[in-house]
């Protein structure tokens, strides 16, 4: 039998959203025993200051992780709000971590699994501001400083951040087309899925190689949750993208 592996991505996780939450224990309680993997590509969470400061959330999200594991396989890529999650956290969670740009390993082909974030590079503030953010040196400082000085840092990164990204054009927030001709290219793959970029779909490309040879490929977007939740599924050897209604 074939496997059936799960992708989801951009859930923003917070306690004013107790709708995503309830669809998200939902997801996980239908899809228990019933999937081969299930592989979270980023931004589970809104905001993550570190694994020591969990509240009544995450304890609960971790839960019913582990209880989701038993029988399956848990995988986690960092996304750009929940960088600085460890294994302190993803041990309570019986999850694994796995590297940006992770290649899935199938029968037939692989899959480039990515959060996004690094296909926007028109964005060149966010680039700068993510090689600050990804630096150790610059994590293991931000998590020495005490939970509020924490808190009252990312309120702040927050705000600039939906400030800047209320005046920028749209495309400046989207995949670049060449980072993602180059990612097929030089992954020598055909088929990619990410998230972050809160634009679900499937797009069915022509990817032209540098000795001008063409090959047939597939970018998959995951949607964020937020009225609708997203999967990625690889289903009998296909891979498709689904959506469902949240619960109240």
């Amino acid at each position: 039998m074939s496997p059936r592996i799960l992708f989801i991505s951009d859930l923003h996780l917070e306690k004013s959203r107790p709708d995503i939450t309830n669809s998200f224990l939902k997801f996980l309680k239908e899809n228990k025993n019933c999937c081969s993997a299930l592989y979270i590509l980023g931004d589970l969470f809104e905001v993550w200051i570190g694994d020591d400061a969990t509240s009544e959330l995450e304890i609960l999200i971790a839960e019913s992780l582990s209880n989701f594991s038993d029988n399956t396989p848990l995988y986690f890529l960092h996304g750009n709000r929940d960088f600085l999650i460890r294994e302190d956290y993803t041990d309570t969670c019986n999850i694994n971590i796995i590297k940006d740009h992770h290649t899935l390993q199938l029968e037939n082909e692989k899959i480039l699994l990515l959060h996004g974030d690094t296909l926007c590079t028109d964005d060149r503030d966010y680039q700068q501001f993510r090689t600050l953010v990804r630096d150790k040196v610059w994590q293991d400082e931000f998590l020495s400083k005490t939970i509020s000085e924490r808190t009252s840092y990312a309120t702040s990164a927050r705000e600039k951040s939906q400030a800047a990204t209320a005046v920028k054009k749209e495309y400046i927030m989207d995949a670049n087309d060449n980072a993602v001709r180059e990612l097929f290219i030089n992954h020598n793959l055909t088929k990619i899925i990410h998230g972050h970029t809160h634009r679900p779909a499937v797009h069915d490309l022509t990817i032209k190689r540098n000795d001008n040879s063409k090959i047939k490929a597939q970018r998959v977007v995951l949607g964020d949750w937020d009225k609708f939740g997203w999967y990625a599924e690889i289903k009998d050897g296909k891979l498709s993208l689904n959506s469902f209604k949240l619960s109240d």
